[in-house]
């Protein structure tokens, strides 16, 4: 698992969460910092802020996609953006789920898992 937000309260939130339903997290403060993490966590699930400094959630994730290395990722875009056009943006760079801040900490776990649950599928 890879938890990126530049906010540390809510990366500590999301961290805090998911640990405590059994999942190894490592975190990262921007998608610079994501990027350059992520092979070395091989995360199968990486949860994205959209709006971080340096490089942001879109270009991370657009990024994840692009590299064959890093496509099978699961992706969960995390934003308060809530428009019709940033969910099809997120779907047209191939991101797996978004969910809008704040976010049910509950939901966030389901979708969590079930792309976890997914991603081993896939793998196995």
């Amino acid at each position: 698992m890879l938890v990126v937000d530049d906010d540390d309260v809510i990366r500590q939130l999301i961290t805090v969460n998911l640990e405590l339903e059994g999942f190894d997290v490592v975190t990262a403060t921007d998608g610079q910092d994501a990027l350059d993490k992520v092979k070395d966590a091989a995360p199968h699930v990486v949860t994205l802020d959209v709006m971080m400094p340096r490089i942001d959630g879109w270009e991370a994730a657009a990024r994840l996609r692009q590299d064959p290395d890093t496509a099978h990722i699961k992706v969960i875009l995390l934003s308060a953006r809530a428009q019709e056009a940033d969910i099809q943006r997120g779907e047209s760079i191939g991101v797996d789920a978004y969910l809008t801040k704040p976010f049910d900490p509950d939901e966030l776990i389901d979708t969590v898992r079930r792309l976890f649950e997914a991603a081993i599928d896939e793998s196995a």
